[in-house]
């Protein structure tokens, strides 16, 4: 008596919520987008303007690349996000002493300010996140995220 394989033609299936890149992008999303009302609410601005604004109030002055690398956006959109906030006198252009093609980017008083009254908002929104786990939990996503980033040469 022969014994019938049981191999499948079948394409294996790929299940999309429990594949964590998938849970990952997903989660970071939820989140993003719940932090956005905060900055749109308060300042009207869109996610690459808040990022723009907090790449530059973060680390001072700073090349249009260098903010696209640093908040992992695309350079159309950093351009468009400089463009608006040059448009609200947030930010001045200045040209580069040695590279013409290159302008290193500034916020000005009035973005300074603005930044200045974002940040205890941000840190208010991750702290009440995270109150949201137990402290174990926080600790193992705090710990994860890192260990992630660090593997991956994020951070």
């Amino acid at each position: 008596m022969a014994i019938k394989s049981e191999v499948s033609d079948a394409p294996e299936i790929l299940n999309l919520e429990n594949f964590l890149p998938y849970r990952l992008y997903r989660l970071a999303d939820a989140v993003s987008r719940e932090f956005s009302r905060i900055y749109k609410d308060s300042h009207g601005l869109t996610r690459p303007e808040w990022r723009t604004l907090s790449g530059l109030g973060q680390h001072g002055t700073m090349t249009a690349t260098a903010l696209g690398e640093q908040s992992a956006m695309h350079k159309t959109k950093v351009s468009r996000a400089v463009a608006e906030l040059e448009r609200r006198r947030w930010l001045v252009r200045s040209p580069d002493e040695n590279d013409r093609r290159v302008e290193h980017l500034t916020l000005t008083k009035a973005g300074l300010a603005a930044y200045s009254e974002m940040v205890p908002l941000a840190k208010s929104f991750e702290r009440e996140l995270l109150a949201r786990l137990g402290e174990e939990e926080r600790a193992a996503i705090v710990s994860g995220v890192a260990a992630l980033e660090a593997k991956l040469t994020l951070g």
